[in-house]
């Protein structure tokens, strides 16, 4: 296998599509340093595992010898990316971004290689622009290409508003890649839209098309929804060693497979041997501590891992959690459902009452941790495990 095979082989592991694959494995036969752009709204402070896909890829182009152009969307992020939004997104202040772009800084060089990382800020080219630049600009589209966009055509199709500005978004954003010269873009699935229009927009004005790589949306917690804070089904880079481990112990047995192709740096053939070993009988439970060790070891220490594992253990009384447990979806409509209540439709108690009274006798645990309020509440799109008793577990995800 040559150099360049190997290198698009490694690229391509948990990619969704490259557009257009054939540019790609000439582009890494030619040498040249390849500047590989990925662009983010500062629209919350926090990064969590769900960002990370994209970061990870990222970081492979580094250790490939490529530039990484990570790209904070100062200006765009006053506009608010519609992408999947079924209203027009309300936008971020001047101080809000620039807050957030400021964490942004601290936290990607937990994975990426600052020698090899250019970041910068969209508002350096898109702040100069004056009225007659961005009439131009608006000019190389149609409204009807953008309404060929899923979400804008279903609003449009609906009677939704669509506001101008939001027609300006992806342009905006493709014309980034044209100010900084990309050679390839990286983007979440539901961004292949926005990608494409920066690789027609470079044609445009006399550039090579960058490449398009889009990557899956990582299911949170609740193994359904897309990671997101404001679903409370995230993990978050920052959060402390015993939540980033004990949540990632949280997850299906199923979804510890996707969170290894998307997350873990293990090769896929190691991977692979233990997806065998599970079907052969091994326990599930010990893969899922390899990725919860690997993922705490990365955003903490080795040794921030190591006792995050004995905290976990001991928790869990020193493995008396069983490898199956099971699962139970209960409906909350949208809202949170007090733990006495979830308890009882769970099947883990008879009654409110007598969750109640457990849960005071300090006999209910919530991953691990005493539940001894009845008056705490577990908030919709959240997954928890629950413990009553030395033998009852049951993982519960509220809707």
């Amino acid at each position: 296998m040559s150099e360049a095979d190997e290198a698009l082989r490694l690229i391509k592991r948990g990619v969704d599509e490259i557009l257009l694959e054939a540019e790609l494995k000439e582009r890494l036969k030619s040498g040249k340093r390849l500047r590989v752009k990925a662009g983010f709204d500062p629209t919350a402070p926090d990064l969590h595992l769900g960002h990370t896909v994209l970061i990870n890829k990222l970081r492979q182009f580094q250790d490939l010898g490529h530039e990484v152009l990570f790209l904070i969307g100062d200006f765009t992020g006053m506009i608010g990316d519609p992408t999947g939004k079924n209203t027009t997104r309300p936008p971020l202040s001047r101080d809000e971004v620039i807050e957030n772009a400021r964490t942004y800084e601290t936290q990607i060089y937990k994975i990426l290689d600052p020698e090899k990382t250019l970041v910068m800020f969209n508002s350096s080219w898109l702040g100069e622009m004056k009225a007659a630049d961005l009439v131009q600009l608006a000019a190389r589209h149609t409204v009807a290409r953008m309404l060929e966009r899923d979400d804008f055509n279903k609003r449009y199709k609906s009677g939704q508003s669509i506001a101008i500005h939001e027609f300006l978004y992806p342009l905006l954003q493709g014309y980034d890649s044209v100010a900084i010269k990309a050679d390839v873009e990286l983007g979440g699935t539901d961004q292949k839209f926005n990608l494409l229009v920066g690789r027609e927009l470079q044609k445009q004005y006399g550039q090579p098309s960058q490449v398009v790589i889009t990557l899956p949306l990582l299911e949170g917690t609740d193994g359904v929804n897309k990671m997101s804070k404001s679903l409370g089904n995230y993990i978050g880079i920052a959060e402390s060693p015993d939540e980033m481990f004990g949540k990632l112990m949280s997850v299906s047995d199923d979804l510890m497979w996707r969170y290894l192709e998307l997350l873990s740096s293990e090769d896929m053939r190691t991977i692979d041997q233990w997806r065998h070993d599970v079907k052969q009988g091994a326990n599930p439970r010990d893969t899922k501590v390899r990725l919860a060790m690997e993922m705490v070891a990365r955003f903490h220490s080795q040794s921030a891992a190591q006792a995050a594992y004995a905290s976990f253990v001991a928790r869990f009384q020193k493995g008396e959690m069983p490898a199956e447990i099971p699962e139970v979806e209960l409906e909350g409509h949208g809202k949170g459902m007090a733990i006495p209540r979830l308890l009882k439709e769970a099947g883990l108690t008879s009654s409110t009452s007598e969750a109640i009274r457990l849960m005071k006798q300090g006999g209910v645990r919530v991953d691990g941790e005493r539940a001894e309020d009845p008056g705490v509440e577990i908030p919709a799109g959240q997954t928890h495990i629950f413990q009553v008793g030395k033998r009852k577990f049951m993982r519960v995800r509220v809707r």
